[in-house]
């Protein structure tokens, strides 16, 4: 064999000559060109390629692929979001049948009891971080119907950051624990996340409702679940509408404080698990009722702003919600990984009757999810695991792959085929296979967003404009503190720009809180769906204020508040307790469906006035007031005695108080109440309940407990930490 001759390089190169270098990785992006993976130069990272500006995403958009397929592929086993959630087994029912906007059949059959399975969620955090961190809440139902699984996959805010996919990965990359130290946890207080948010003006409108209450709800089973995004209904007749799904629950919607939500998350960092979990467990199912807004295929631009646009709702004073089912919840998981881990949602499960629009958010959705499912679940199979099963028999010509569960016997798995009669056949439409609406579809190819889209802060002034004086109060708050954590104060500055363009007054008491001032908006402001070369979304888009600037639906000052069904009240007491006003009360309570608790100085139990045993069910050393609903103080000397010079008791009552809580207390039990800070407020104050009558007391303290909370107690006087 011949030898190899070595290359001899020349003694010079040519001038011209570009030399390409290959790098083992790249340590900092400042100042580089954006590529894709294989070194392509992107020309827009904020579109996906879409026929026409309101057409479809197209497959072929190998830039929207690459950047989501890495992005559902970042972090394994748990979910890239909505890792730490909670689960459980329910059933679904119709009240009506729908045929006349579509041939769905669990939504016409009203004999069916359809069997669900629900997934509630936190998107930021990891699967051990905390159930109360101020974040949107995910509210998946998988209906298990005889036409297979649908899968309603949405969230308890009905609007969301982004217009377009594409963004997502920029989206969870900016509020997940900074990369460079991994702080903070299940938290958007910090600057990644706020740069991103000041840059991208579209998330005005879901801002507004993360630093609402919303974001820290009292429970799964006290907050509303939404769609997010405008699906389709048809009709056995092909006749279309547009439809957007919200879940009502039957409890009303309510949250936490703020200040609260936080010690929970020391005392008990499972408490929404707890609470759905137990709820079921003592027979007091969670119940919501199915709402649809739904709009006729030639009204689709009948409004001031785009239906396809997901960070926008249907005011329900435009579109009333009809409430058409009830979802309830009766039985928990058997086993948390098996069920409520493994099981694997898809906004592409459907079933005849529903289908998609050209939202660009939930296009790029019915992409990802089965992209991240195959690599958390170990392969395309994971639709044979029990909990991800249909109820309905499944046959097609898929075989093999990692973890399949199914033994398929039989020559063929192709089709056509002449050996197995060409099974398994298609279905034909009529005999209910699925057809998707034929919808028109034309435009040239093109990343950029339709005009329709470019309205970010109208709908985020009506949200802000429907809040009651203390939801209002608690958004500024929030703004605060979490602006408050930032810090670049460039971020700071630009971030209270974009709130002066929603309502200056909001911009100016944040700005307050910050130590800084207002910036002036552009004095021209200018139309385009991108900032130019990436600087501050230095514009406000054309600013449509629509026909309604208050809508009730968006205050949770106006949730039903009828119902005490599972609150948590404490009883405190020690020795010498009263036994007689302790079993009035309880028995009142738990009448109307509440849980008493009493706590004690002590475990054990607690010898009463008249020598009986009552059982001690925790202790104030080993619980605390912001896992209950009320609080409530009875008579007896000894008893109350005891829980005066307790200074951990006293504690419990002032916590009470501050996070705004209905209090009762036996008129023997006053000096308690006097040793608190709140003391010289207690004869007028809204909430607090004094009286020598057990019974007549006992109505009274329920009647308060169902209103929640009287915030008003924190314009009254200013509340200790």
């Amino acid at each position: 064999m011949a030898a190899k001759r070595k290359a001899e390089k020349p003694a010079t190169e040519p001038t011209n000559t570009k030399r390409i270098q290959l790098e083992p990785f790249t340590d900092d992006a400042l100042g580089k060109r954006m590529t894709t993976n294989t070194g392509l130069p992107i020309n827009d990272d904020q579109n996906s390629l879409k026929a026409g500006e309101r057409g479809p995403s197209l497959l072929e958009d190998f830039i929207l692929r690459e950047k989501i397929t890495h992005f559902d592929h970042e972090r394994i086993p748990e979910r890239v979001v909505h890792a730490r959630g909670s689960g459980a087994h329910g059933v679904f029912k119709v009240y009506k049948p729908m045929a006349s906007v579509t041939k769905a059949q669990f939504l016409n059959d009203t004999e069916i009891e359809t069997p669900v399975f629900v997934r509630f969620s936190t998107v930021a955090g990891s699967r051990g971080s905390t159930d109360l961190a101020r974040d949107v809440r995910g509210f998946a139902v998988r209906f298990y119907t005889q036409e297979g699984n649908f899968d309603l996959v949405g969230n308890n805010i009905p609007v969301f950051f982004i217009q377009d996919a594409i963004k997502f990965p920029d989206l969870i990359h900016a509020v997940k624990p900074e990369p460079d130290n991994e702080i903070p946890q299940a938290a958007s207080a910090h600057d990644t996340f706020w740069d991103f948010i000041s840059l991208m003006p579209e998330s005005a409108h879901m801002i507004m409702w993360l630093m609402s209450d919303r974001a820290i709800p009292r429970s799964y089973r006290m907050m509303e679940g939404f769609g997010v995004h405008t699906f389709r209904f048809v009709n056995a007749e092909g006749v279309a509408s547009f439809v957007k799904f919200h879940w009502k629950p039957l409890l009303g919607v309510h949250s936490v404080a703020w200040d609260e939500a936080q010690n929970i998350s020391g005392k008990d960092p499972d408490f929404h698990r707890r609470d759905l979990w137990d709820a079921i467990e003592s027979g007091a199912f969670p119940e919501w009722e199915l709402g649809v807004q739904i709009v006729p295929q030639e009204d689709e631009f009948k409004y001031d702003f785009d239906l396809l646009d997901s960070t926008k709702i249907i005011p329900e004073e435009l579109v009333p919600v009809q409430r058409i089912g009830k979802l309830t919840l009766n039985r928990n998981p058997d086993n948390f990984f098996a069920e409520t881990e493994q099981i694997a949602f898809h906004l592409g499960h459907i079933v005849p009757g529903i289908d998609f629009t050209n939202d660009p958010l939930l296009q790029g959705r019915l992409f990802s999810y089965t992209d991240t499912q195959l690599l958390r679940l170990g392969g395309p199979n994971f639709q044979q695991l029990p909990v991800n099963k249909p109820v309905v028999p499944v046959y097609n010509n898929q075989r093999d792959g990692f973890s399949r569960q199914n033994i398929d016997s039989g020559k063929t798995s192709y089709g056509p085929n002449s050996l197995s009669a060409n099974s398994p056949e298609q279905v034909r439409a009529e005999q209910g296979g699925y057809v998707a609406y034929p919808e028109r579809i034309e435009g040239n190819k093109i990343r950029a967003r339709s005009k329709s889209f470019f309205d970010h802060f109208s709908q985020a002034r009506l949200f802000l404009n429907s809040q009651s004086d203390p939801e209002k109060d608690h958004i500024v708050q929030a703004f605060s503190f979490e602006l408050g954590k930032v810090k670049t104060i460039a971020i700071r500055e630009r971030m209270l720009g974009i709130l002066s363009l929603v309502d200056k007054g909001l911009a100016a008491q944040v700005a307050v809180a910050l130590g800084l001032h207002v910036p002036q908006p552009p004095e021209q402001p200018v139309n385009k769906s991108v900032p130019a070369n990436g600087t501050p979304a230095d514009y406000e888009p054309v600013n449509v204020e629509g026909s309604v600037k208050i809508s009730d639906a968006l205050s949770m000052a106006n949730t039903p508040k009828d119902s005490i069904q599972t609150r948590k009240v404490a009883i405190l007491a020690a020795d010498g307790v009263d036994e007689r006003s302790v079993r009035s009360v309880k028995d009142a309570i738990e009448a109307e469906g509440g849980v008493v608790e009493i706590v004690s100085c002590h475990a054990g139990f607690l010898t009463s006035l008249n020598d009986e045993q009552l059982q001690v069910d925790d202790t104030v050393l080993t619980t605390a007031s912001v896992l209950f609903d009320a609080v409530y103080v009875p008579g007896g000397k000894n008893s109350v005695a005891s829980i005066e010079a307790d200074a951990d008791a006293v504690h419990f009552l002032n916590e009470a108080f501050k996070h705004c809580k209905p209090i009762a207390a036996d008129t023997d039990a006053l000096q308690v109440l006097e040793a608190t800070y709140f003391s010289k407020k207690i004869p007028s104050d809204e909430g607090i309940i004094i009286g020598d009558d057990a019974a007549l007391l006992a109505q009274e303290f329920i009647g308060a407990i169902r209103q929640h909370r009287f915030w008003e107690r924190e314009r009254a006087r200013k509340i200790p930490a």
